[in-house]
């Protein structure tokens, strides 16, 4: 079951040339964990021993919340506290008695089920790609085409990249070089619009046309290429 929730063609993720490919393969990978925690997986015993461990992050409960099904939350929750409780207050030697272990409080409640997926899931999917760059030319076409890749993502290419044995060191640096290009490039054009909705606040651009939805939206565009999350414009 688990191979087959997070198995997503490569293909599929590049084609659309919208946005990031990564930051669309992650959200993907997510919202398919999400809706296959808030089904049947709830009620599958080895399932929930895992959630009862690492529970969930802030984001990962809110896109739950999403699903308007608060009795799956609810069970989830109660089970999770329990496992809270007998692991941190009911022990024969309680961790917060005389002396308090906070790391080992972070340990338990500073997880997320979700997140481990997610980086379980799309670290096989990179090897993947990295094998399809190696061996399909109109793959490496595909890739060179698109618009962006967001900063954090960038970062977790290249570095996979230096350790992937799927890229021969002949492929390694032209797909570094690519990928740097796409990264770069967004961020020139990413920087002049901030700057032109900067001006916008300058006495001596009064007078000026009218911002095109490049400037207007260049601060939300900033913090997601900066975050790879994106931030919900207040209209």
């Amino acid at each position: 079951m688990r191979d087959s929730i997070y198995t997503i063609p490569i293909s599929e993720v590049f084609e659309p040339m919208d946005g990031c490919p990564i930051c669309r393969l992650r959200n993907t990978l997510e919202d398919r964990c999400v809706e296959y925690i808030m089904g049947a997986a709830m009620m599958e015993p080895d399932i929930r021993v895992e959630t009862n461990k690492a529970g969930f992050c802030s984001h990962h409960f809110h896109q739950m919340m999403g699903f308007r099904n608060r009795l799956s939350i609810a069970l989830m929750l109660e089970s999770h506290l329990d496992y809270l409780k007998k692991e941190i207050f009911e022990q024969k030697t309680p961790m917060l008695k005389a002396d308090p272990k906070p790391d080992q409080v972070r340990k338990i409640t500073g997880s997320c089920y979700v997140c481990s997926q997610i980086e379980w899931a799309l670290s096989r999917m990179l090897d993947t790609l990295f094998a399809v760059w190696e061996k399909e030319q109109s793959f490496r076409e595909l890739y060179a085409k698109q618009p962006v890749i967001c900063l954090e993502h960038y970062s977790l290419l290249t570095s996979r990249a230096r350790e992937s044995r799927a890229l021969s060191k002949k492929s390694q640096p032209e797909f570094l070089r690519v990928t740097t290009q796409l990264t770069k490039n967004y961020l020139d054009s990413l920087k002049a619009d901030v700057s032109g909705f900067c001006r916008l606040y300058d006495y001596r651009s009064a007078g000026e046309k009218e911002p095109d939805e490049q400037v207007k939206t260049s601060i939300e565009r900033a913090i997601w290429y900066l975050t790879s999350r994106e931030e919900k414009r207040e209209e």
